[in-house]
């Protein structure tokens, strides 16, 4: 059997297995049937794309005294696809997992280490058969129960469709990716707009 045959013919049954189990294959997204996303638990499986350091999007000053940092995720599968087109796959989900930060302990002299404080994680989801826009968020909290998509009034929709760099995602924090989406033309007008207005300030 050819190579290419053999990838399609497995295709076709793990489709065929998907649609008659109802489990989504592993990265994609799962519901229950109150139409809740599951929390993907092994998703400290996936490929790490980067991590941030109290980083917030707004002035509030909620986190003020608090550190934190952001790791963000993504399946094997969507990170090569993202690779090789420089945009994100149907059923890609990224996952941003926060956790508190500390400069005291064992042997440590400066700067900050993540800590055992996990503090929730969020999900941005691709699904453009279920979500308006084609993307959806999710909030979970430490016990990482199914959760409901947050509504498209919040301003982490607006915020992402006016400032992502590429597929209305920030790959403008993702190292290893923004290269690929600028070589691929796939960064978006209202990022190189703000990008250029920014480096027009400088």
């Amino acid at each position: 059997m050819k190579p290419l045959l053999v990838l399609t013919t497995a295709a076709v049954l793990l489709a065929r297995a998907t649609a008659m189990t109802g489990v989504a294959p592993p990265g994609e997204p799962q519901y229950d049937a109150a139409g809740r996303m599951v929390f993907p638990a092994d998703y400290r499986d996936w490929v790490f794309l980067s991590a941030g350091l109290n980083m917030s999007y707004t002035a509030d000053p909620a986190m003020a005294g608090q550190d934190m940092f952001g790791n963000t995720f993504v399946p094997a599968a969507a990170y090569a696809a993202f690779k090789k087109t420089g945009t994100w796959p149907d059923k890609t989900v990224i996952v941003l997992e926060n956790r508190g930060g500390t400069g005291k302990g064992s042997i440590n002299k400066r700067g900050l280490f993540q800590t055992g404080d996990y503090m929730g994680a969020e999900a941005h989801v691709k699904d453009t058969a279920r979500f308006k826009g084609g993307w959806g968020f999710f909030a979970f909290g430490a016990a990482g129960a199914p959760a409901s998509e947050i509504p498209h009034s919040v301003a982490c929709y607006g915020c992402h469709e006016q400032h992502a760099a590429a597929d209305t995602t920030f790959v403008q924090f993702y190292p290893t990716l923004f290269p690929i989406a600028k070589q691929r033309g796939t960064l978006s007008q209202s990022y190189l707009a703000e990008a250029a207005a920014e480096a027009a300030r400088k």
